[in-house]
């Protein structure tokens, strides 16, 4: 289905690609990367559509992730080249697309920005209501639903009513202080300069849509305040553009009345609620912490507890931050968290691919990147090390001996000196000298020190001073 709902967008991603490439005419002319006219023309002759239908799979493209905008110009995303290959990238693009709803269909021109945003706001708890119906749901219970939902956003912003209000009487002869009517449940007024949240975009499955539903007597009461009742008629035609947005991107069906998910649009929806409930369950208490003190909580976990924290901590974040900043512990000084950052990715998946991919080319994180790369497209991980040459091998068991060093203990070493790739110490030893790794010294010694056969520790110790003193 996702497939389907994508397909012109994806065929307009690809005659981009192809007719619009490096040293090829420019596709833009208002550095949006918005088709100019000639452009929209040409795709139009070229893939037998109308100029409209250009731009509108041109949009769809950008919003799913197809196309990627970089400042005056567009590039093929990872999506795009990962369309045939991978399901994930089709369902992660048609989820892009789901988000942005909001922005796939035209909203009112004659409302309010803030009663748009509002409405964008509240829709969580209604496509919630949906997926828990399972089945088809008259607009007139969706539309009551939205109403309650707008005015508790109202009453928990204690919004001051607009226009001017009655001043409270005061007994005869003083001179009390002016006082503000109150908001339902004596709730304090807003501060001064507060306003309403701007914007019309937002994950449509937020945080929000597990709020429990106000009380009814707080919601009656709310409803009976004529400065705070939110109106039908202000409101359904705000429900009809989002559920014909939404039935735009392929999340439900709209008519007769009604609206249905669409099993995308379930999925979708489920999808969003368990992660809500996971980043909620974080195991360890890490969800709030940076990846590199996250990653040092998840140092002592077994592995499934650690992955189990790591999706907690992924649940919570934007995917494109949370792969930039588990990169950024991994090019740290701590060689256990760059083992444990590239684990990370490994439960991201395939969204990480063009950040690994990009630091191929770093020497500290080339090992990493190889395998993880190697087991991305499908090569067993008991086999993945065999895309190292010899020295990056070599350099990896370094670099995995100095995280051992700092917090593991002796035994440790001493038995991952058994995991080289060469036959005998002195091979070993001539290698490690050869490739360079900033730590070669400090691993040296620490093997030397906890290894219990005393001419093999010479050996290394003797291994290390040559490092050390440039030999």
């Amino acid at each position: 289905m996702a497939r389907s709902g994508l397909a012109g967008a994806v065929r307009v991603a690809r005659w981009a690609d192809s007719a619009l490439g490096p040293g090829r005419a420019g596709a833009t002319a208002d550095g949006k990367a918005t088709l100019s006219d000639a452009t929209a023309e040409r795709a139009a002759r070229e893939l037998g559509l109308t100029v409209a239908q250009v731009r509108a799979d041109w949009d769809t493209a950008r919003l799913a992730g197809l196309v990627e905008v970089h400042g005056d110009s567009a590039r093929p995303g990872w999506r795009l080249r990962a369309w045939d290959r991978d399901d994930s990238a089709v369902l992660r693009g048609w989820v892009a697309l789901f988000d942005a709803w909001s922005l796939a269909h035209p909203e009112p021109a004659d409302h309010e920005p803030s009663a748009v945003a509002e409405v964008v706001s509240a829709m969580p708890q209604v496509l919630s209501f949906l997926q828990l119906s399972a089945g088809p749901v008259p607009v007139d219970q969706l539309l009551d639903l939205l109403r309650q939902r707008v005015t508790e956003l109202r009453t928990e912003r204690c919004e001051v009513p607009y226009g001017p209000q009655p001043l409270p009487a005061t007994p005869s002869g003083s001179a009390g202080p002016t006082v503000p009517a109150q908001r339902p449940g004596n709730a304090p007024a807003a501060p001064a300069g507060a306003t309403p949240p701007a914007g019309a975009s937002a994950d449509p499955l937020d945080g929000t849509a597990l709020a429990p539903a106000a009380g009814a007597g707080t919601a009656a009461s709310a409803a009976a305040d004529p400065a705070e009742a939110v109106g039908e008629a202000e409101l359904a035609p705000l429900l009809d553009w989002a559920l014909r947005a939404l039935a735009s991107v392929g999340a439900l069906t709209y008519g007769d009345g009604q609206a249905t998910l669409t099993p995308l649009g379930s999925w979708a929806v489920w999808v969003k609620l368990e992660q809500i409930c996971v980043a909620a369950q974080s195991p360890a208490g890490n969800i709030e912490q940076s990846a590199e003190d996250m990653l040092r909580g998840c140092a002592q976990l077994r592995p499934n507890a650690a992955r189990a924290e790591y999706r907690a901590w992924l649940a919570a974040r934007p995917v494109g931050s949370a792969v930039t900043e588990l990169l950024e512990a991994a090019r740290g000084d701590d060689a256990l968290l760059r083992g444990l950052a590239f684990e990370a990715l490994r439960v991201v998946g395939a969204p990480a691919e063009p950040d690994v991919r990009a630091v191929v080319d770093e020497p500290a994180l080339r090992p990493y990147a190889l395998l993880w790369l190697a087991e991305h497209d499908g090569v067993d991980p008991e086999d993945a090390h065999e895309v190292l040459t010899r020295e990056e091998a070599t350099w990896l068991w370094v670099d995995t001996a100095a995280a051992v060093a700092d917090h593991g203990e002796a035994p440790m070493l001493v038995r991952h000196l058994e995991s080289a790739l060469q036959p005998t110490v002195p091979a070993l030893l001539d290698e490690v000298r050869a490739v360079g790794h900033p730590r070669t010294v400090q691993v040296l010694v620490a093997l030397a020190a906890a290894h219990p056969d005393p001419a093999l520790a010479k050996a290394v110790r003797r291994a290390a001073f040559q490092v050390h003193t440039g030999g």
